[in-house]
């Protein structure tokens, strides 16, 4: 029963990785080739938005695409901002990330131009105080843009393409204590998503529906692929 399940699973996101993939390559067919094309890929903190970027562009890039991934991470609020006690799900959801900002020096530059150097103000997430990072890209052809809440209403507008990557709170939780977010105790982890994250994604999604308004969906969660496990306990 194990061996089917964990075939079939792997199988259905290989599926949805090529479906993407094809997508994609669609989308730049369709695009002047003068500008690059602006995919989004975003969903829950800690759903494997990384791992899903690095795999697609991979995939493009033995298509011979030159395609680039930028986290949006670098373009936090610095915590005095991006954190309140006053109603924290929504404050954080309404400024945790720099999205105006990012949008009009980096990105929609980048996706007019196709190449495009700039020096910004970027922080981690436990960091105090900006530092500075050069940004410099030449002739792309696949902007792969990842994070939370690019699926704001305000945002939808920017991107050619946008894909959510699927993932339960519960999955999504064991991978931030695997990772030792932001360096906090395991307490403190589930504490954070449990009262700040978790809770401004569901304000994400009453206010925004990301998942309907997504153009692509990749279950990145085995917990999610109850066809698969139906499947797999009829053969048992």
């Amino acid at each position: 029963m194990v061996t089917v399940e964990t075939f079939n699973q792997r199988q259905q996101m290989i599926d949805e990785f090529s479906n993407a993939v094809t997508a994609i390559h669609v989308k730049r067919r369709e695009v002047p080739r003068s500008r690059s094309i602006l995919i989004g890929i975003t969903g829950i903190d800690g759903c494997g938005k990384g791992y899903v970027i690095r795999r697609i562009a991979s995939d493009l890039m033995l298509q011979d695409f030159k395609a680039v991934g930028i986290n949006i991470d670098g373009w936090l609020n610095l915590p005095h901002k991006r954190f309140s006690q006053s109603n924290p799900a929504e404050h954080f959801y309404e400024h945790a990330i720099r999205f105006d900002e990012m949008f009009q020096h980096l990105v929609l530059p980048l996706k007019q131009q196709r190449q495009h150097r700039i020096m910004a103000d970027v922080a981690e997430e436990t960091a105090t105080e900006y530092r500075k990072q050069t940004y410099e890209f030449e002739d792309v052809d696949i902007i792969l843009l990842e994070g939370i809440y690019l699926l704001k209403r305000a945002h939808r507008g920017h991107f050619d393409l946008t894909l959510w990557v699927d993932c339960t709170f519960e999955t999504a939780l064991e991978r931030a204590l695997q990772r030792g977010q932001e360096g906090l105790s395991a307490a403190d982890t589930v504490r954070a998503y449990e009262t700040i994250y978790f809770p401004a994604q569901r304000f994400h999604f009453s206010k925004d529906n990301p998942r309907a308004a997504a153009d692509l969906i990749i279950k990145n969660d085995p917990r999610m692929r109850d066809d698969v496990l139906a499947r797999s306990q009829s053969l048992a």
